[in-house]
């Protein structure tokens, strides 16, 4: 299995899978800020050119593709974790319960943090409004995850040990104060971020394929990291609106 990926939140949710479930995989590092994610090789692996992706074999042989995180966190439960490390017995309550926080996060804590992060991290003018809307919306999200933890016996999101949406959840969770949430005001999702982010496995899966610089306490680090995104992030929309303008779009 061959793992293609980035330390960003979406990058950092598989490797962490593949560390817990001890997985044997190689890593090709695709620097985003380089724009290899849109290199044609690399859109016959994942025609989106986003991270992360992943190629595996089959039985029969037959080598397969699989993109988006939320997709392959399924295909490596559903494939190799027999012993339900971090899934549960199809067809049980918690199976479908997993699945349901799995997307919540697919769906509702990646899209409105990321625009977060956008607007308050990144956009050459910053707009109160947007800034607003989305700091807003991911404090409001993090509370969903703070009142289901809260009422939790063992400390997970979904039954009674750790799940792909535990992982899922905290690839976003860890950027909280990157877009100016104070963990404070959330103490159930503070208590399980820290029982999480002590697991070897994890630990291990952070730093894949390289340092995860958000971990880090210094100001100056993260606004280092912020500059950094924000060059390539607005030369990347520009080239792609040269693209589409090519194509008449």
């Amino acid at each position: 299995m061959k793992l293609y990926t980035d330390s960003t939140p979406n990058g950092i949710k598989v490797s962490m899978a593949l560390e817990e479930l001890g997985l044997p995989y190689d890593v090709e590092h695709i620097d985003i800020s380089s724009r290899r994610q849109k290199e044609p090789w690399f859109l016959e692996i994942n025609p989106n050119g986003r991270i992360p992706a992943i190629v595996d074999t089959l039985e029969d042989g037959k080598q397969i593709r699989i993109f988006e995180g939320e997709s392959i966190l399924q295909y490596l439960t559903e494939r190799y974790d027999c012993e339900y490390k971090l899934s549960f017995p199809p067809g049980t309550a918690e199976y479908w319960e997993c699945k349901s926080w799995l997307f919540f996060q697919h769906g509702g804590i990646g899209p409105m943090q990321g625009q977060a992060a956008h607007f308050l991290r990144y956009a050459p003018t910053k707009i109160p409004y947007a800034i607003d809307r989305y700091v807003t919306e991911t404090k409001r999200l993090y509370k969903v995850l703070d009142t289901q933890l809260e009422k939790s016996i063992s400390g997970f999101l979904v039954g009674d040990h750790v799940s792909i949406a535990d992982v899922a959840a905290l690839s976003w969770v860890i950027y909280g104060k990157y877009v100016e949430v104070d963990m404070d005001d959330f103490p159930s999702l503070k208590r399980w971020e820290s029982m999480m982010s002590e697991r070897p496995g994890i630990q291990r899966g952070f730093h894949v394929p390289k340092p995860l610089a958000v971990k880090s306490n210094d100001p100056k680090a993260l606004e280092a990291y912020a500059q950094h995104n924000t060059t390539w992030i607005l030369e990347g929309m520009e080239q792609d609106r040269r693209a589409l303008g090519k194509r008449g779009l």
